[in-house]
């Protein structure tokens, strides 16, 4: 479903490179030295706190009335915190499971102010490749957030993440999904620039990778995954630049997955 504007792209818009399976090794290889880069200069100021998801998805953290033990959550790619402290706001008796493959972003998330060592478990992982259950007890997580953050990884690689998801999630456990929409501003520079990798997945300037999704690929990966589609949905939204006098077309897609 495509909200606030019926266009859309198909899974194959965008032409293919030749470069491919050399770039796509380097840069999936690099990545964590990318994003600690990344983090490194920008620091906790690029991206904003994520408060609209306590609006979106409140209901999946909050407790049953008539259920005492409290949410336990995993937020994957966590960054400086961006997600997780806000919904710790909203939600004071959730524990919370973080990690990112950046060292940097984890300093941060723990140099937070309202960092919690006896409410939070916040460590380095690349869940493509260190088994997550390591850190976490299996099948003992609620809800996984993906904010963001699948988008890094390259496409052959997304599978393998989900496998790892699944070691920790609970049966019928969530996975709550946003990242960017094919047909996105952003991968439309990315095209320009002759920056493509593979299919939908780009390089930026600082080394760091980018995927758009659209709701066929996505809602395949999710169910070869062992996940039931709960919902796939993706938004558009104009939003204009009048420093720069240039509107930019943003697209998002949003997913819902129950573990199987």
């Amino acid at each position: 479903m495509l909200s606030s504007s019926s266009w859309c792209l198909s899974s194959t818009s965008l032409p293919l490179t030749s470069s491919c399976n050399g770039n796509e090794h380097h840069f999936s290889k690099h990545a964590p030295k990318y994003w600690d880069n990344f983090y490194k200069l920008h620091q906790n100021k690029f991206f904003k706190d994520r408060h609209y998801l306590v609006k979106d998805w409140g209901r999946y953290f909050s407790n049953d009335e008539d259920v005492d033990d409290r949410k336990v959550v995993l937020e994957v790619g966590c960054g400086p915190g961006n997600t997780i402290y806000p919904l710790l706001d909203a939600f004071p008796n959730m524990y919370v499971h973080a990690c990112d493959f950046s060292p940097q972003a984890i300093s941060l998330v723990k140099g937070h102010p309202n960092f919690n060592a006896s409410q939070m478990n916040v460590f380095v992982c690349d869940v493509a490749t260190d088994d997550l259950s390591i850190s976490i007890s299996p099948s003992s997580v609620d809800v996984i957030t993906l904010i963001f953050t699948l988008s890094a990884f390259s496409p052959n690689k997304m599978s393998l993440v989900l496998q790892n998801l699944r070691k920790v999630l609970k049966p019928n456990g969530f996975v709550l999904f946003r990242d960017y929409a094919i047909g996105d501003s952003a991968q439309v520079k990315l095209q320009k620039k002759n920056q493509l990798i593979s299919e939908n997945f780009f390089f930026r300037g600082d080394g760091t990778c980018s995927f758009f999704f659209s709701e066929d690929f996505l809602s395949t990966l999710f169910s070869a995954g062992g996940f039931d589609i709960m919902d796939v949905s993706t938004y558009y939204r104009e939003i204009e630049n009048r420093s720069k006098n240039i509107t930019m077309q943003r697209y998002w897609i949003r997913g819902i997955f129950r573990a199987n």
